[in-house]
């Protein structure tokens, strides 16, 4: 897995932003989606608190790691060898619980299993039966379209 090309394709789905902000659900947040934590040194500060570029790559970091393991964590629990997928899957994967989360992805049972069976064209069919393909606009339809190129 290409970590910096991936780093690439979820900060341009994601958006970088050097302050705090709400995002879609009304949540504080800064940077590339990292949502702010009672435990972050920026929790209680107003919306529109300037945020160093340091600050955003530190917490994008972690966040970028933390939801690698956590995608590692979901395959093995849907029978996937996250090391053995495609590239271009693993991308996609780790994109997707980027921006859902681990619980979220795990619920894509029907993907996940077509994933678990390299059914490319039934993970794309799948990805788009969700309420989440229609929420993230072309993020899901680039997502799908990796899936479809594989």
């Amino acid at each position: 897995m290409n970590k910096e090309i991936l780093k690439q394709e979820i900060k341009r789905h994601e958006g970088e932003v050097l302050e705090i902000y709400k995002d879609s659900l009304g949540y504080l947040t800064l940077g590339v989606g990292h949502l702010i934590r009672e435990d972050d040194a920026e929790y209680g500060e107003p919306e529109g608190t300037p945020i160093s570029q340091e600050t955003v790559d530190r917490y994008y970091e972690a966040d970028f790691d933390k939801h690698v393991d956590e995608t590692i964590h979901v395959c093995d629990k849907n029978n996937i060898i996250f090391e053995e997928l495609p590239e271009s899957i693993q991308h996609v994967l780790v994109n997707m619980c980027f921006n859902l989360g681990a619980n979220r992805l795990g619920k894509f049972r029907n993907m996940l299993y077509a994933c678990s069976v390299e059914d490319w064209d039934e993970m794309s069919r799948q990805m788009e039966d969700s309420k989440w393909y229609g929420q993230v606009g072309r993020r899901s339809k680039e997502l799908q379209e990796m899936v479809l190129d594989t």
